[in-house]
């Protein structure tokens, strides 16, 4: 189909309300270029390999671990954006989706905290350093 047959076929269908034409056009469905899926894969392939990079430098400890934790965060980023389309979608669906996952973080976050103080408590007052 040409521009010109598609421009003809949407005046030919289209609804006098705007409401409703907006809903026609996302009922047929929404293409992306082919071109925004390339760049999302170069870039995965990008992070992939420096995260790989980072156990062929051999680095260690605390560098190595946020350096692998941040690559695969950026990834997972990307693919939940593009490839799951929220980055299209409503934000109260997104809330829906992203919100679980980061209350769960947080209460881990909290947890480790609690299982230091609890660890400090253990060595100063009862002489257990295990």
């Amino acid at each position: 189909m040409t521009n010109a047959t598609v421009h003809m076929e949407g005046q030919l269908h289209a609804p006098a309300h705007g409401a409703v034409a907006t809903a026609a056009v996302h009922a047929k469905g929404q293409q992306h270029p082919i071109k925004l899926y390339l760049v999302v894969w170069g870039w995965l392939f990008v992070l992939s390999t420096c995260s790989y990079l980072v156990d062929y430098f051999g680095l260690q400890g605390y560098l190595r671990w946020s350096l692998i934790l941040l690559f695969m965060m950026l990834k997972a980023g990307l693919i939940v954006a593009v490839f799951m389309h929220m980055a299209w979608e409503r934000l109260a669906l997104a809330y829906a989706i992203l919100l679980p996952p980061i209350a769960v973080l947080v209460f881990v976050s909290i947890m480790v905290l609690e299982s230091e103080y609890t660890h400090l408590l253990r060595v100063l007052f009862f002489a257990t350093p295990s």
